[in-house]
């Protein structure tokens, strides 16, 4: 199971990396001037799974046995993003009430990722200031 997500889980933040893109043309090219709240929801929604999509490859990249952060993104992404998309395609208000479960998840998503670079050594709140990366293959900081 675990092997089938290392392979579709960053497919699947391609594509929904280049639907982004093509959702924040549509906003600027086709709803701009037509319905200024559409465009306006389309662009936020098209903004921040972008942003997702590109999180789900970089925790990837960074922790590929870990996939608890990319699910939250990517639940985040449905709920949030897809809740914002259905409200400009007109589709019922009470669609709306998944964006703060999609915001959420988002949330949880760069918490998780955080924990797990700390667990794994990778950061270093120490002497150096937080965030400093360590280079020790070790997972240790180099000697001074």
């Amino acid at each position: 199971m675990r092997s089938l997500a290392r392979r579709t889980v960053p497919v699947a933040a391609a594509l929904l990396a280049g639907a982004a893109v093509i959702a924040g043309a549509f906003a600027a090219h086709a709803l701009a001037g037509v319905d200024e709240r559409a465009a306006q929801l389309v662009e936020t929604a098209s903004r921040y799974q972008l942003a997702h999509a590109l999180a789900v490859l970089v925790a990837g990249a960074l922790r590929p046995e870990r996939l608890a952060a990319r699910a939250a993104w990517l639940a985040g992404i449905l709920l949030f993003c897809g809740s914002l998309y259905a409200r400009a395609a007109g589709l019922p208000r009470g669609l709306a009430m998944l964006a703060p479960v999609g915001g959420a998840l988002f949330v949880l998503g760069w918490v998780i990722l955080a924990v797990d670079l700390l667990r794994a050594g990778r950061l270093s709140p120490g002497a150096d200031g937080p965030g400093h990366l360590r280079s020790g293959a070790d997972g240790r900081p180099p000697p001074r």
